[in-house]
């Protein structure tokens, strides 16, 4: 068993690094004791932002210099694997920021890497513990609506411009897709409110917006709040995009999961307003969300109507107001007692895989003609091995 005084490295110090200023605050005697970024401006960060952390140039040199735990991997998506790989084949805890990979292939090398070594690895899907997704999934678990057969889920992005278009976020090679990047989240609380796994996945969607902005250029030593302003409207007056914008500003998805549950998903980056909508009907009502902080609710009709907008009982959603700082904390609490004690943890590897398959195969039906994909079962010993990892 691992000590329960932790040496912690923060790998990539960008806009998610300060999540590793958490640590030490949900577990005494936790430390931030190392920092890695390939860029000498993400490097003074780590410094800043981590005093009297050692500072690394790679992972291979962190590796070698020793005496880390854990490691907390913050990078741009393309390389979460290979770190991943590296860090597990090292034997050291892993927590890699959503989402896993941005591939299928790369996904399933990551826990087949981590179920060889029998090391640690989670992966920070934050929004399991949100308020509004534990005040939906308390109103499935309590029978409310029934048996769950449907989930819809709108994500109006409004701050899309800013926050995926003028970084690599905006670069498929970087990205993949922004059902990735973005929509993971949602995947994998489709996932969790449906009990089951996406099977079929049809994709549509576009480039329609900020393809057409010409205004762009490269951002050296800037992070995403260097740049980010609520002035920054109507969208088409974005300027400083990314040089490279080749992923869809508008996406859209069809999920059959494995216990027969229906799924669509829908995301747009450039609305006036910036929340998710979730909407889950069951064989006896249906449950819906009317923001998705703190200060919002949810609803459940489990009587018939024609028009009733406050439904048949409300329930208040819990959390901060803004932003996701309380999921954040809850996730690296969870993922630390999982490294000392082996907790099971409220979502697995396995299920931060899922997400990547139906968002992966998803961009592939968008860009092929929305034909129909099938997500491939991963190998049997490797989701034995993760079997009782996750709590139920």
């Amino acid at each position: 068993m691992i000590s329960s005084d932790l040496s912690v490295a923060v790998i990539g110090v960008g806009a998610r690094s300060v999540i590793g200023l958490h640590a030490p605050e949900v577990r005494p005697g936790t430390r931030i004791t190392a920092v890695v970024d390939t860029t000498a401006e993400g490097r003074q960060r780590g410094a800043d932002l981590f005093p009297g952390a050692q500072v690394h140039e790679s992972t291979e040199a962190l590796i070698a210099a020793g005496g880390v735990d854990a490691a907390i991997i913050t990078t741009p998506d393309h390389t979460h694997a290979d770190i991943a790989e590296q860090l597990l084949q090292a034997k050291i805890a892993v927590y890699l920021e959503k989402p896993l990979a941005t591939s299928l292939e790369d996904a399933d090398r990551v826990l087949t890497a981590a179920a060889q070594t029998n090391t640690p690895l989670y992966v920070g899907h934050n929004f399991r513990h949100s308020g509004v997704v534990q005040a939906l999934r308390q109103v499935v678990q309590r029978g409310e609506i029934g048996e769950v057969k449907a989930v819809w889920v709108r994500h109006f992005v409004g701050n899309g411009g800013d926050y995926y278009f003028k970084d690599w976020h905006a670069d498929r090679s970087k990205t993949g897709t922004l059902l990735l990047q973005k929509a993971s989240h949602d995947i994998d609380v489709v996932h969790y409110l449906a009990g089951g796994y996406t099977r079929q996945v049809v994709g549509m969607g576009g480039l329609v917006l900020f393809g057409g902005l010409t205004d762009r250029h490269e951002r050296p030593g800037q992070t995403m709040p260097d740049w980010f302003s609520m002035d920054n409207w109507p969208p088409a007056s974005h300027t400083g995009l990314n040089p490279v914008v080749d992923v869809e500003d508008v996406s859209m998805m069809l999920m059959q999961l494995d216990n027969g549950v229906f799924a669509s998903y829908q995301q747009c980056h450039f609305t006036p307003d910036y929340w998710r909508n979730y909407t889950v009907i069951g064989t006896e009502g249906r449950v819906e969300n009317f923001g998705d902080t703190g200060g919002g609710v949810v609803r459940v009709w489990n009587r018939r109507h024609l028009w009733a907008a406050n439904g048949d009982a409300e329930y208040p959603i819990q959390g901060v107001v803004e932003g996701h700082e309380d999921a954040d904390r809850l996730t690296m609490a969870e993922f630390l007692e999982h490294v000392v004690t082996g907790a099971p943890t409220l979502i697995s590897p396995v299920a931060a895989r899922e997400a990547v398959a139906a968002g992966a195969l998803a961009a592939e039906s968008l860009r092929n003609g929305s034909a129909p994909y099938r997500v491939p079962d991963l190998p049997t010993d490797v989701l034995n091995h993760f079997s009782t990892s996750a709590k139920d």
